[in-house]
């Protein structure tokens, strides 16, 4: 059974990230991976969001593993981000690729922190 509910949240996810991904990709005029970037901190904030609004480990297993190892593992490309990085590289375009790695890095523990941080009433003040 818990195949099936990481299975369904990942197909979910999947799907969405190939839809907003490349709706974004094809309004950039760059090389710079500006999809991916934005899939991978949406997808940093939103884990953080929902984990702190739905208890994280005090939900359901069910329930955890389809949003977060499903949905959101679905949702995020780190895979993609490894080899959007390492092309940018190899096409020589490495000041690119250097930006594109940091930005996911700072960018993606930021999104995180913000969403736990709001979730967690944090920002409230």
């Amino acid at each position: 059974m818990l195949w099936l509910v990481i299975g369904a949240g990942g197909a979910i996810g999947a799907l969405l990230r190939y839809a907003v991904g490349s709706w974004i990709q094809s309004r950039s005029q760059s090389e710079f991976p500006m999809g991916t970037l934005l899939i991978n901190v949406t997808g940093c904030f939103l884990f953080g969001l929902l984990f702190a609004f739905l208890g994280g480990a005090g939900m359901s297993k069910e329930l955890r593993l389809f949003l977060f190892t499903g949905l959101l593992g679905g949702f995020t490309t780190y895979s993609t981000f490894g080899f959007e990085s390492v092309s940018l590289m190899q096409r020589g375009h490495t000041g690119l690729a250097f930006g594109y790695i940091a930005a996911s890095l700072v960018l993606g523990l930021g999104a995180t922190w913000l969403g736990l941080s709001l979730a967690q009433g944090e920002l409230r003040n």
